[in-house]
């Protein structure tokens, strides 16, 4: 028994969805060869390769592939003539004019030009410059990242582990060792070379402190706020954290401008401006609730 690469419901939803859609302008028939003919319906081969794009859509991406296969398309041309051929049968015997088949005909049609109205406002939706500076002036964090070093001195209490063989610091003594590497890096000192015999944080210690790129909201916030208003090379006095006392070198800060993100949010946006439209479509048709069967 052969299994189905397609759902019949995908099947039926895609070809309903396709026979709403307007027909495109006939082409000559040697262009455009029928490649099915279930009883007097004919398809096309166009019309056939827009059923199977419509329904490759709706597929996962892992699937796509296989379903573009020519024993594939055999399976669904076979899939698609018996749809048609019960669906002729439906007709003949009147079922499409029952009020159960009326009901959910509406309700498809509706779910179909909806959806194609949607795609289309979607598609639409160009965000004025306005509203690209607008969003990038209220998100330029988002888009801000800094390459910076550390050397941390724990203190009594921190979640860090002491180092084997040494004092478990109060925190004025850690406080003094951090000011103290302070003073040797300000003064010259290899910052890389006392973080790897310093630093209480042993996974960067053993890269001379090296914490890489960092944006906002990867650290902790007292860590953050200092580490962002820092200059390419400055030295920070020590900052408390609960892990103790950093010393903190930002080595690199960059920025990127309203046209190097343009284009994503552009796609960010896209969609908040598309349901603002939604909604005014909403606020200006006429809609009524029974509150005596809904409720309030």
């Amino acid at each position: 028994m052969r299994t189905s690469l397609l759902l019949p419901g995908i099947l039926a939803a895609s070809l309903f969805a396709w026979g709403q859609q307007p027909a495109s302008p006939p082409k000559p028939a040697g262009a455009d060869p029928v490649v099915l003919t279930v009883g007097t319906e004919k398809l096309t081969k166009s019309q056939f390769e827009q059923i199977v794009q419509q329904i490759i859509a709706q597929m996962p991406p892992e699937r796509r592939a296989a379903a573009n296969a020519p024993d594939a398309r055999r399976q669904l041309a076979e899939q698609l003539a018996e749809l048609k051929a019960l669906a002729q049968e439906a007709r003949r015997e009147k079922i499409d004019q029952t009020e159960e088949a009326k009901t959910q005909l509406m309700m498809r049609t509706d779910q179909v030009i909806a959806s194609l109205l949607y795609q289309k406002i979607a598609k639409d939706a160009k965000p004025e410059a306005a509203d690209l500076k607008t969003y990038y002036d209220a998100h330029k964090s988002e888009y801000e990242a800094v390459t910076a070093r550390h050397i941390l001195i724990r203190m009594a209490g921190s979640p860090v582990p002491v180092k084997q063989g040494q004092k478990d610091l109060t925190d004025d003594e850690a406080l003094a060792k951090a000011k103290d590497l302070r003073a040797k890096i300000t003064a010259g000192g290899n910052f890389a070379d006392l973080a790897k015999a310093e630093s209480d944080d042993t996974g960067s210690g053993a890269n001379g402190g090296s914490l890489g790129e960092f944006t906002h909201g990867r650290m902790v916030p007292q860590f953050e706020e200092v580490a962002f208003k820092l200059a390419v090379n400055e030295v920070s006095e020590p900052v408390k954290t609960q892990f103790g006392y950093h010393v903190i070198q930002v080595q690199k800060h960059d920025s990127k401008s309203m046209d190097d993100v343009k284009a994503e949010i552009e796609q960010k946006i896209g969609p908040e401006l598309a349901q603002k439209q939604i909604e005014a479509i909403k606020s200006k048709t006429a809609i009524t609730f029974d509150q005596s069967y809904f409720g309030k």
